[in-house]
């Protein structure tokens, strides 16, 4: 069983030998079939979750919303915002047979490569709210690689919990940055009068 937004992202992976899923900024992608998920982090975090008995997982990136420090409808409704990404994750999760006390987490990105103002602190803000809502949560953290200057790719190996993580030192164009900077602008959008409008 499967879910998620964009199933078209699945492809093969020649160097893996098993098909994978590409999960861009905003998506989650849940599964117990033998495939391998794949996504890559600049500010952005992803969560990697998984019921430890069933080789059930899933993974969520995600950004929380730009807010001002003193402005706090806008930091209630980041958080809210936040918190509605992992959620839809876990609920799949539960919804497709796992259980709550055998999840755990490996988590990564927040790093510190966007070129907008203010953007040394967006992954950092990423990094602090991901860790403080799974400890919320009690969901345990078996790994982490968070912050730090260099995008990640990360691979995903659902049926074992395997994880693989690439920092990306040199880049060959600047596909990761535009789609960051893309969703950016789209959570720039987000309404935050009342509860958020959460954008598909």
């Amino acid at each position: 069983m499967q879910s998620g937004e964009q199933l078209s992202n699945i492809y093969y992976d020649p160097y893996f030998e098993m098909d994978a899923v590409k999960i861009l900024p905003g998506e989650f992608y849940v599964t117990q079939q033998n495939l391998l998920l794949v996504t890559v982090l600049g500010s952005c975090v992803a969560a990697c979750i998984r019921d430890k008995t069933l080789g059930l997982g899933g993974i969520s990136h995600f950004m929380l919303p730009p807010f001002e420090q003193n402005d706090q409808e806008l930091i209630d409704s980041s958080i809210r915002y936040g918190s509605h990404a992992l959620e839809v994750l876990i609920n799949e999760l539960l919804k497709q047979g796992a259980s709550r006390e055998n999840l755990e987490a490996k988590v990564f990105g927040g790093g510190n490569v966007l070129s907008a103002e203010g953007s040394q602190v967006i992954g950092e803000r990423n990094a602090a709210f991901l860790l403080g809502y799974l400890e919320a949560e009690k969901v345990a953290v078996a790994s982490q690689s968070l912050l730090g200057a260099y995008p990640q790719k990360v691979y995903f190996f659902p049926s074992s919990g395997r994880v693989l993580v690439k920092k990306l030192k040199r880049l060959n164009n600047t596909t990761i940055f535009d789609r960051e900077a893309l969703y950016f602008e789209r959570l720039l959008n987000i309404q935050v009068a009342g509860n958020i409008e959460l954008f598909g």
